[in-house]
């Protein structure tokens, strides 16, 4: 996969990742499940999106298996 489909990809699941994040946070806040310091756009939602986003870049650019077995490098370009 070319190196900017993957991030556009990548972009797209820490978008996604951050307003469902903040989403289920409002949720959590408004039934009184959660604790009110929780804040919405707050680092736990900001570190969550981007470990989603490093996971699905690292699944982008992973090189599919060959099927003789055979190792393929991943070469830039």
């Amino acid at each position: 996969m070319p190196d900017f489909v993957a991030a556009l990809i990548t972009a797209a699941a820490f978008c996604a990742g951050l307003i469902l994040l903040n989403a289920l946070t409002r949720w959590g806040i408004q039934a009184h499940m959660a604790p009110a310091d929780l804040a919405e756009n707050g680092l736990l939602q900001y570190g969550l999106a981007i470990a989603l986003a490093g996971f699905t870049w690292r699944r982008a650019l992973a090189t599919p298996p060959v099927p003789d077995g055979k190792v393929r490098t991943r070469t830039a370009g």
